[in-house]
């Protein structure tokens, strides 16, 4: 799954081009965990990966683009899904991996950047939904197993338990200065088990209070 369309900086590259995208997108990184979204700045970007700026210009144009493909970049390296043949099992590995990149210094700052320019920024916001929908996307399928395995019931809204997962994890991040940790990626994960098998997410009318 990709972006739809043509923009800047969205077409795989390969060779050294593909050298040129990794430094760009490392250094985008950078600067959004050490300044912010605000401070964005596309000729401090082209000098921190060491390329011309008209390279940085011409393949992406504006910042909000730059950072839609670093966004599309992280999804497609994130770990594939782990499967250990129970959706308990399978959900800890989800927050586990969640927990780890946000609790780590880099990535949880850029995290925390991406997310409040996507606040007042439509592009980024939008490139930011697309993120998460390849992940949900990608770990889904562990839910639609536990439903087949009888885990969980049928009509089972999988994506909502995978979102359920990561949420109190996103607010730890954002919203208090609580231990990110393996207990909290542990516990997030078995209160998202047990509203699944308690039919908390069921899909439609039978879901609804």
């Amino acid at each position: 799954m990709g972006f739809e369309g043509a923009d800047p900086g969205t077409v795989r590259p390969g060779g050294r081009t593909a050298r040129v995208r990794a430094a760009v997108l490392q250094a985008t990184g950078d600067a959004l965990a050490e300044r912010g979204f605000a401070h964005l700045d596309l000729a401090d970007i082209a000098r921190r990966a060491e390329v011309g700026k008209t390279t940085v210009y011409r393949r992406w144009g504006t910042v909000t683009i730059l950072v839609a493909d670093l966004l599309m970049d992280m999804a497609e390296q994130s770990l594939p899904r782990t499967e250990t043949g129970s959706l308990l099992g399978d959900l800890k590995a989800n927050a586990r991996l969640v927990q780890r990149t946000l609790a780590d210094p880099r990535q949880g700052a850029l995290f925390k950047a991406v997310i409040a320019a996507a606040t007042c920024e439509a592009k980024t916001a939008e490139a930011l939904h697309r993120f998460y929908d390849i992940r949900v996307t990608e770990w889904a399928p562990c839910v639609q197993q536990a439903i087949d395995r009888g885990e969980v019931p049928e009509e089972t809204d999988v994506r909502e338990v995978i979102r359920a997962v990561s949420a109190p994890l996103y607010y730890r991040l954002l919203t208090s200065s609580d231990r990110l940790d393996e207990a909290a990626a542990d516990q997030a994960a078995e209160a998202a088990a047990a509203a699944a098998r308690a039919g908390v997410y069921l899909r439609g009318e039978e879901g609804r209070p």
